[in-house]
Order: structure tokens, then C-alpha cells, then sequence
């Protein structure tokens, strides 16, 4: 351990956007193990149960101190606190990363001082995979195909010939690992399939921007689109505002604005529930539980899986699809029903 003795008059102190949760009143232990966490931003819901799980995990009372970083969407936010979190002695550092380029430096430095890093949610594109220990999260390509899939059967149990659907992606922040898999899986579908893929534009992620995205292409083309394939929700809600404001309707039927979605938040499946949008394919942010047991293996001096891929659903507002294939392998559709979102963690 490489854990220090922290002040017992200090609280909590704030270095650089970093918010450190010490012991009240009594010195930290000595056997804590001190976890700095580099969070990308908070711009969706997605990401606030990321943040809360990881908050919610590393506590005092299960053995942490937590030091956290909001990186509020910019990469040279990450570098600075990875940096402070390396001088800190922390034994773990986590990264949830704006991009997937532009780390091999500072990972390079963290390996130097002997400190492992656990990547979380998005990947990391460096030279040398040694410079990090793991990471953990989504399989974002999958993701997309899956959902490309499940527009190819859907379209297909309604009649509609391939050449006929004309889709618009809102694609999330450039250059992230969800971003990429999830483009790629659509993009996948559209040369398989011979859809009609009329605009591509990233929504970053938010609502705000999503419905500014959404607002200009129903002005070139809203005649024409027949599905608007958000990559997370909180796009979907502001593609959704700005459908609505322009006189268009959502849903599955004929005439109307088919919305794919990305995430599976609350509010996420309450739209799917209401038919807003007509298919959310899960992306699971309770990272925090995963993240200790991988702690917990390499505090045992055991070995740890260089990836850790997670398990997720894909739920539909209706049943006309109830399984896709992909890659041989099969995956259920879920019919979404108030049951589901009651007995859901976030």
C-alpha cells in the first residue's frame, strides 16, 4: 500500500476540480485504498448512475477514499488529474475517457510510479496495452449491430422494403468508444441491407444538442426520414422535442418517426413504454460493484481479464420483434412493461 496518513482536521478539499472524502474526525486507516477517478463530464443521465454507482462503491465504509474529477468533457481535464492523482500516490486510478486517442503519455508516467489503471466505459487507443491494467465496460459495436438488426427484422415484419427507410444518425461525442461502435453498427446495417443513411451528425451526447442536431436536418429533409437512430437517450429526448415541435409524430407506425435509442435509462424506458421511442438497447453504468471485485483480485495478487465485456438487454415497445441474431448468436427483445422500469436500478 502506498496509502497515506491523511489530516484528521481535513474534510474535504477541492484541488483542480478533484473533491477528496476523507475520515471525519479520526486519521484515514492505514489499509484504505485511495481510488482517484477521472469522470469524463456529466451530459447524460447515463453517465450520472456511472459517477453514483462509482461514488456509491468507493466509500469509507466499504475500505476507499475516492478522489474524484470531473473532466467536464475535456481531455487536458483528464491529463491534469490523472497527473494529481499520480503525485497523490493513489493505489488505483480510473478513467472513463473523453476519446480513445491521446493517452500513451500519461499512462506511460502513471505505469512509471507503479499505479494501476483501470479503464472504464470507453477504451483507450495506445501503443502499448501494458499501460493500463484492464478495462471494463460495453461492447459498444455490438450494441450498434444488434440494433441494426432489429431495425432490419422490424422493417421487415412490417413490409417496408430496405430501399424505403431513410435514416438519420445522431451520432455521440466523435471519437469516443460508444460513438464508434455504435456508428459503425448502423453503418454495418446500411451496407448490408441498402438503407438509405441521409445525414450523420453528432448529437455530443446531450439533449440540448441533440434537439439543435435534430431541429436542422428536419429542415432539409423531414419529408424524407423515416428513422432517426439516436446513440444515447438523452439525444433521443431532444431529437424527440424537436419532431414534435415541427408537427411530425413518433412511433412505430406508418407516416410516423421511428426513434432508436441507446442507454435504457429510466426516463429512457418510459419513453419506450409510451412508444416515444420504439427501441432502447441497453448500455449498463453500474460500473462501480465490477470495478471492486477487480480491485479486490488485484489487492489478492491475482490475475485479471484485460477486458470485461457486460451483459445487456434490449428492450422494444412492442413485440413485433422478440429475438435478433448476430454473429450466431442470439439475443431477446424484451417487451417493455412499468413492471421492468419499477424493479430497475436506474
Amino acid at each position: 500500500m502506498k496509502k497515506k496518513i491523511v489530516s484528521a482536521l481535513l474534510t474535504a478539499t477541492m484541488v483542480c476540480g478533484m473533491s477528496v472524502v476523507p475520515a471525519v474526525g479520526v486519521a484515514a486507516a492505514d489499509d484504505t485504498i485511495t481510488v482517484g477517478f477521472s469522470q469524463v463530464g456529466a451530459e447524460s443521465d447515463w453517465r450520472t448512475a456511472n459517477t453514483e454507482s462509482m461514488k456509491s462503491t468507493f466509500s469509507e465504509e466499504n475500505g476507499y477514499e475516492l478522489i474524484f474529477d470531473d473532466a467536464q468533457q475535456k481531455q487536458e481535464n483528464q491529463l491534469t488529474a490523472i497527473r494529481n492523482f499520480i503525485q497523490q500516490e493513489v493505489d488505483y486510478i480510473l478513467l472513463a475517457p473523453v476519446t480513445e486517442t491521446g493517452w500513451d503519455t500519461v499512462l506511460q508516467e502513471a505505469k512509471d510510479a507503479d499505479i494501476s489503471v483501470i479503464i472504464v466505459a470507453r477504451m483507450v487507443d495506445v501503443s502499448d496495452d501494458s499501460l493500463y491494467t484492464t478495462w471494463i465496460g460495453t461492447d459498444s459495436l455490438l450494441e450498434g449491430r444488434k440494433a441494426a438488426e432489429w431495425l432490419n427484422a422490424y422493417t421487415t415484419a412490417k413490409g417496408i422494403d430496405a430501399k424505403d427507410v431513410n435514416i438519420v444518425d445522431i451520432q455521440g461525442t466523435i471519437g469516443s468508444t460508444a460513438q464508434i461502435g455504435r456508428s459503425k453498427g448502423l453503418e454495418e446495417g446500411v451496407d448490408n441491407y441498402g438503407w438509405n443513411l441521409l445525414a450523420q451528425q453528432s448529437g455530443e451526447f446531450t439533449q440540448a444538442k441533440g434537439q439543435e442536431v435534430m431541429e436542422s436536418i428536419l429542415k432539409q429533409s423531414g419529408d424524407d426520414i423515416d428513422v432517426v437512430y439516436c446513440e444515447n437517450d438523452n439525444e433521443a429526448f431532444g431529437a424527440i422535442d424537436a419532431i414534435e415541435a415541427a408537427g411530425y409524430e413518433v412511433g412505430g407506425e406508418e407516416g410516423q418517426i421511428l426513434v432508436m435509442s441507446f442507454d435504457t435509462t429510466n426516463a429512457g424506458l418510459t419513453d419506450t413504454l409510451s412508444g416515444k421511442i420504439t427501441l432502447d438497447t441497453e448500455c449498463n453504468p453500474l460500473h462501480g460493484p465490477r470495478v471492486q471485485e477487480i480491485i479486490e483480485k488485484l489487492e489478492a495478487g491475482e490475475e485479471v481479464d484485460k477486458q470485461a465485456y457486460v451483459d445487456e438487454e434490449m428492450f422494444a415497445a412492442d413485440d413485433t420483434v422478440t429475438s435478433i441474431k448476430v454473429d450466431d448468436a442470439d439475443y431477446e427483445v424484451t417487451t417493455i412493461t412499468q413492471d421492468i422500469i419499477d424493479g430497475r436500478a436506474y
